[in-house]
C-alpha cells in the first residue's frame, strides 16, 4: 500500500521538475537542477534513514522519510504559487526523501527472505511502487488543471498530489507494518547465533564487514543511476523544445517509470536463477541500447522516444535489484540498514551529479550527445563486473 503510494509522489519531480525550473528561472542550462537538489536530498535522507532503522526499525525509519517527501512536495506548491527559486530549491531537496524512502522499502523486502528468494522479495516491493508511478505522470494535465483552478500555477500541480502521496504513505507504514521485518530479523539471527556460540562454547563473533559483493553492487547501482537520472532528467525539456505537448511528456515519463518497476517480478526471478551477474550486465547492455536510441530519435518522434525511455527503465530495473541482492547477500543482518542507507547516499549522489550535470551538457551540445554518453557510461559496469566474478562467492549471509 505505502509502495503505490509512494510511487505517486515520486512521479511529480521526475515529470515535471525540470519543466517548473525552467519555467520560474529562465533558464535551459538550470533545467538539471531540479532533479540534482531532489536526488542531494534523497542522499541525506537514504543515510538518515538507515541509522533510524537500525536502532529503531523499518516502521519508523521509512515512516519518517515519506512524511519529510510529502512536506517538501507541499513546499514546492508553496514556491511556485510565491514565484520564489530559493524556496523552491529548499522544498525540492526535502522533497527527495521521498524518493529516498521509496527505494529505501525494497530492502525491507529482503529482511524476512531466504537468501534463494531475495530477488523476488526485492521486486514485491519495487513492483508495487508501479500503479502510482505509472499514473502519476499521467495525472498531469488534470492535476494542472485542479491547480490553476486553485491559482496555483499548473506545474505545481503534481506535486499537490505528490504531497498527499507521500503523506498517506508514511501514515501508512506507521500504522501498519507490523511485526517491524528488521527487528524481527535481527533477533532471530541474534538467537541464531548465540545458540551456535554456545554449542560451540564460544563467544558470539562480532558483526561481519560488507563483503567484496556488496561493493560490486554498489557500483552498479552507481553506474546505472547516473545513465538514466541524466538522460530521464532532460528528455521534458528535449521534448518542449520540439513542440510535445504536457500529455505526451507525461505518456512518455509514464512509461519510463513503468518500465522501471512493472518488470520486476519478472527480472526478481531472473536474478534468483539466471545469478546477479549476468543480469547486472544485461543493465549495461540495455542502457547503451537506450542511449543509442534516444540519440537517433527525430525530436518529433513519440514513438521512438518511448521506445528509449521505456529502455532506460528496464535497464536502470535490471541494475538496481540484481545490485540490491548482491548487497543483501553480502552483508550480515545486523549491519545491513547502515550499509544500505551508506550505499543508497552514493546511489543518489551519483543521481545527483547526473541531473545536475545533464542540463549543462545539454545546453553546451545536444540531447544526442547526452543520450549517448549515458549509454557509453554503462559500459563501465564491465570491468566491475570482471572484477567481481574473480572474487571468491562469500556464502549469502542468514535471514
Amino acid at each position: 500500500m505505502s509502495q503505490v503510494l509512494g510511487g505517486a509522489g515520486l512521479a511529480a519531480g521526475v515529470t515535471v521538475g525540470a519543466l517548473l525550473a525552467q519555467e520560474m528561472l529562465g533558464s535551459d542550462g538550470l533545467a538539471g537542477l531540479p532533479a540534482g537538489l531532489f536526488t542531494l536530498g534523497s542522499a541525506l535522507t537514504a543515510y538518515l534513514v538507515g541509522r533510524v532503522t537500525q536502532r529503531s526499525g523499518r516502521r519508523v525509519g521509512l515512516g519518517a522519510g515519506f512524511a519529510a517527501g510529502g512536506a517538501g512536495a507541499l513546499g514546492v506548491v508553496l514556491a511556485a504559487v510565491v514565484d520564489s527559486p530559493a524556496l523552491l530549491f529548499a522544498a525540492l531537496f526535502v522533497y527527495g526523501a521521498g524518493t529516498a524512502t521509496n527505494l529505501q522499502a525494497r530492502y525491507a523486502g529482503t529482511d524476512l527472505a531466504p537468501p534463494a528468494r531475495r530477488g523476488q522479495a526485492i521486486s514485491i516491493a519495487m513492483v508495487s511502487t508501479t500503479l502510482g508511478a505509472v499514473a502519476g505522470p499521467n495525472l498531469v494535465t488534470p492535476m494542472g488543471r485542479l491547480a490553476d483552478g486553485l491559482g496555483i500555477p499548473a506545474l505545481a500541480g503534481p506535486f499537490l498530489l505528490a504531497g498527499a502521496a507521500y503523506l498517506a504513505a508514511g501514515v501508512v507504514l506507521l500504522a501498519l507494518l507490523r511485526p517491524d521485518p528488521f527487528l524481527l530479523a535481527r533477533r532471530l539471527n541474534a538467537g541464531a547465533a548465540d545458540d551456535g556460540a554456545a554449542a560451540a562454547g564460544a563467544a558470539a563473533p562480532a558483526p561481519a564487514r560488507p563483503g567484496n559483493g556488496a561493493y560490486a553492487g554498489a557500483a552498479v547501482m552507481v553506474l546505472t543511476q547516473i545513465a538514466m537520472v541524466a538522460i530521464m532528467t532532460m528528455t521534458p525539456v528535449h521534448m518542449r523544445v520540439h513542440h510535445h505537448g504536457l500529455a505526451d511528456v507525461g505518456l512518455v515519463i509514464g512509461i519510463h517509470i513503468g518500465a522501471m518497476y512493472l518488470p520486476s517480478l519478472v527480472t526478481g526471478v531472473l536474478v534468483d536463477r539466471v545469478g546477479r551477474l549476468p543480469m547486472a550486465a544485461a543493465a549495461g547492455v540495455t542502457l547503451l541500447l537506450a542511449g543509442v536510441t534516444a540519440a537517433l530519435a527525430p525530436g518529433e518522434s513519440l514513438g521512438l522516444l518511448i521506445l528509449a525511455l521505456a529502455l532506460l527503465g528496464l535497464g536502470w530495473n535490471f541494475g538496481l535489484i540484481a545490485g540490491t541482492a548482491l548487497v543483501v547477500d553480502h552483508t550480515a543482518p545486523e549491519i545491513r540498514p547502515q550499509v544500505q542507507g551508506r550505499i543508497d547516499v552514493l546511489v543518489a549522489l551519483a543521481g545527483a551529479g547526473g541531473g545536475m550535470l545533464s542540463g549543462v551538457v545539454m545546453a553546451g551540445t545536444s540531447y544526442a550527445t547526452l543520450a549517448l554518453s549515458g549509454g557509453i557510461l554503462a559500459l563501465l559496469l564491465i570491468p566491475v563486473l570482471v572484477w567481481a566474478r574473480r572474487t571468491p562467492v562469500a556464502e549469502a549471509a542468514g535471514p
